[in-house]
């Protein structure tokens, strides 16, 4: 996979869109965001709060305890050539940020149904994808990331309904 993204780093387009992405991704700035203009906008005041709270306990259960637990050392930790990036405090496995895109992404589904798929699922592949563009995590963080993501929010899925 890192040889595949070999080939695009360096174009600047596509570093420029990887690194906001990735940054934005930091303290899942992008979700919480999210959150407030959707709720804002759908007046649902009580879904921003419970759309923080739920990414705050995945961000501890993933932060804290799974990767305590694994340990795993990333392939970098300044991020990859000429794309500077905040150097994680934690291990790289599971990615931090594909879980909490995969997490959100699917509370944001779960509330709003299946037509707002082409927005949210490109958006949290962009956030996952974005970390292995700046040589991150390693790929195999990213779908690991995802699918403990995923079924965090189906958990969360049964206590915010």
């Amino acid at each position: 996979m890192d040889t595949l993204f070999d080939r695009v780093r360096g174009n600047r387009t596509l570093d420029s869109v990887f690194l906001a992405a990735s940054h934005l991704g930091d303290w899942s700035l992008i979700w919480h965001l999210t959150g407030l203009v959707r709720g804002v906008a759908r007046r649902r005041p009580e879904q921003i709060l419970a759309l923080g709270i739920a990414l705050g306990a995945e961000s501890l259960i993933v932060n804290q305890g799974i990767k305590r637990l694994v340990k795993r050392d990333r392939p970098t930790v300044g991020g990859a050539d000429g794309l500077a990036v905040r150097e994680p405090s934690t291990s790289s496995f599971p990615s931090g940020h594909a879980s909490s895109a995969a997490f959100a992404a699917t509370i944001l589904l779960g509330w709003d149904g299946r037509r707002w798929a082409p927005l949210w699922i490109p958006l949290a592949v962009l956030v996952g994808l974005s970390r292995v563009h700046v040589r991150i995590p390693h790929a195999s963080d990213v779908v690991a990331g995802a699918v403990v993501g995923h079924a965090l929010s189906r958990l969360a899925q049964r206590v915010l309904r």
